[in-house]
């Protein structure tokens, strides 16, 4: 039979080895990515630094009116169109929208600053004829949906929000329409 006793020494390394690796992978790796900070510049250098998201508290003091919108659109045949509400950190969106068949659905953000044709982030993409739900945004930008129709009949959507945004823009391929609430 085989002894296996440990040293007081061998264990006393590995323990201390053990601690020390657990400290690089926190001050590395955990630090700069769950809670933004970055003692080393590790972080920035590899860019996990602010891996952990937005944070929205609980309550938040709006400096919006409080808007209700009601909007159809009807697409043919592999047509598409964007709905956008423009959207300060924080500010809520309560949303259903509804349509006569399957559409490619796709909730995105752009961020204020970033290339809107580069840079959104997606919250929910799937094919589906509805959507229902509360959004809060995570960060300044415009919000909102593209739907497409990859049918081979025309599908309308409807569209009911209620919010703390002043403005809408539509994009399609006959332009871009702005509403101001």
């Amino acid at each position: 039979m085989a002894d296996l006793s440990v040293s007081k020494r061998t264990l006393l390394v590995s323990t201390l080895s053990s601690l020390g690796v657990a400290l690089l992978v926190l001050m590395l790796f955990v630090l700069p990515a769950e809670y933004g900070l970055d003692p080393t510049g590790f972080g920035e250098l590899t860019g996990i630094d602010g891996m952990g998201g937005y944070t929205v508290g609980a309550l938040s003091e709006e400096s919006h009116e409080f808007h209700e919108d009601s909007i159809e659109f009807v697409l043919a045949p592999f047509e598409s169109i964007e709905y956008k509400y423009e959207l300060e950190a924080g500010e809520a969106l309560v949303y259903s929208w509804t349509t006569n068949a399957e559409v490619l659905y796709d909730f995105h953000s752009h961020e204020v600053g970033t290339d809107p044709e580069e840079d959104s982030i997606s919250f929910s993409v799937g094919r589906g004829v509805s959507g229902h739900g509360t959004y809060v945004a995570p960060f300044s930008g415009i919000h909102g949906w593209f739907w497409e129709n990859r049918g081979d009949v025309e599908v309308v959507v409807h569209l009911e929000t209620s919010g703390f945004y002043s403005k809408s823009t539509t994009y399609s391929p006959s332009g871009e329409f702005d509403r101001e609430f």
